[in-house]
């Protein structure tokens, strides 16, 4: 039987077709190149290969973009007909688990699969993006401990491993250990785009957003090619350091240029350019006709029953570019969902239901209304994916309400919890001054 670069075994192929799994494997890990038409490459030359089908399912998979899942279950049933040995069953297995919505039972899956196959860095990845998708994105880190005696700085996909591990340590609050695990991944493979985004979240959390830009800006030729599929989300990163510096324009700019070119047809993706536009929009900046240009590119890709953190997202975008009745109508279709049953039901009922409900109130200027609702779920906010910085827009939107209800003990601590976190931030100090100017 064949193996994979990391010694896997794989069913079905020739030197040839696994030559390419292998290239595809690396171009998703590092975020460089084209991995999904690599695996196609790889299933033309070996149609029997299973792991080129489950590969590629799974990487449509895990951004649950209901679009692309409908694709990923055809893919999975097309392996399914094939034969498989027992690591290519455990990851179809696991695959299935989160067509259906079951998530976490696809995460404990995956973390049993890698006691098997620590060596399997497919997985690793994957185990990152699903763990992130839950808002458990510090389990990162507990998984790759659990590899790390399995690899050497031998192995091929070793410094890929390493930066999955960094951006663990990271949302665990490891800054230091990550930025130092992230730069040594990087010394090894300068295109990873894992390292440097993990080296921007450290900068954004530590409130470091002078040496953010410098970072970002200095490194672009590497995580900024033609061939780097993240690149849209560094681009956000960076205008996120422009922000807290007050440098609206520098952030619209790079709206402009790269950050809205680069945009993948993702739901993950389409909520950066959102996420920025909302911070801006609290803070008075005017973003002209930008969120009715955002508006088209949500199409089929968040539908009120898959992930909250896209719903969300294209909450504000239907909310902002004023059509109020698409967002009513998300918010009609996420309350079915919360009626239902199983996780999703779950997460939406206790928070993505009363999270775009705020989000609405916000725009409807209902601020004391938005602070009732947000407040109680802030605890809670994690259940709906995304890291760290990301639901950040939430505590964001909380403090802005605040400020314009005139809740000034509330507005003050929630600027000074802020300010603890990122002294730097003129955005948190404009925060401060005006909460401090509201009448005792």
């Amino acid at each position: 039987m064949m193996r994979d670069a990391q010694g896997n075994a794989v069913s079905g192929g020739t030197p040839e077709s696994v030559e390419r799994l292998d290239q595809a494997i690396r171009a998703f890990t590092i975020g460089h190149g084209d991995a999904l038409a690599l695996l196609d490459a790889a299933a033309d030359i070996s149609p029997g290969m299973p792991m080129a089908l489950i590969a590629k399912a799974w990487l449509l998979a895990f951004p649950i973009d209901p679009k692309l899942a409908v694709m990923a279950g055809d893919l999975a049933e097309r392996a399914r007909m094939l034969l498989m040995n027992p690591r290519e069953r455990s990851l179809l297995g696991a695959l299935d688990l989160l067509l259906a919505g079951e998530r976490r039972a696809c995460v404990t899956a995956l973390d049993a699969h890698l006691l098997d196959h620590p060596r399997d860095l497919l997985t690793h990845c994957i185990g990152l993006y699903t763990d992130t998708l839950l808002g458990r994105a510090y389990r990162i880190n507990a998984r790759a401990a659990r590899a790390a005696p399995f690899w050497s700085p031998g192995t091929p996909g070793c410094a890929a491993f390493r930066a999955i591990r960094g951006f663990g340590l990271e949302e665990s609050g490891d800054y230091a250990q990550a930025e130092d695990e992230s730069h040594a991944a990087i010394a090894l493979e300068p295109h990873l785009y894992f390292a440097h985004h993990t080296v921007a979240h450290c900068l954004e959390m530590t409130g470091r957003p002078d040496a953010g830009v410098a970072w970002t800006r200095e490194r672009a030729q590497f995580w900024a090619s033609a061939e780097s599929g993240g690149q849209s989300h560094l681009w956000w990163h960076m205008t996120l350091f422009h922000v807290e510096l007050d440098q609206f324009g520098d952030a619209l700019d790079l709206y402009d240029g790269p950050l809205v070119r680069t945009v993948r047809p993702l739901g993950f993706s389409v909520c950066d350019p959102a996420a920025l536009l909302w911070r801006l929009d609290t803070l008075g900046c005017d973003v002209g006709r930008r969120w009715h240009d955002l508006l088209p590119r949500w199409e089929d890709h968040a539908d009120g029953r898959g992930i909250v953190f896209t719903d969300m997202h294209a909450a504000m975008t239907e909310l902002r570019s004023g059509n109020e009745a698409l967002a009513e109508a998300r918010l009609s279709t996420m309350r079915q969902t919360a009626a239902g049953i199983g996780e999703a039901a779950a997460i939406y009922r206790e928070v993505g239901v009363p999270l775009v409900e705020a989000l609405i109130a916000f725009h409807c200027e209902a601020y004391d209304d938005c602070v009732a609702l947000l407040f109680p779920i802030r605890a809670e906010i994690w259940r709906i994916g995304g890291s760290h910085a990301q639901r950040d827009i939430v505590d964001w939107t909380l403090t802005a309400a605040a400020l314009r209800a005139g809740r000034r003990a509330l507005a003050l601590g929630l600027a000074y919890e802020r300010l603890a976190a990122r002294p730097e931030s003129l955005v948190n100090r404009r925060f401060q001054r005006a909460a401090e100017q509201i009448a005792a």
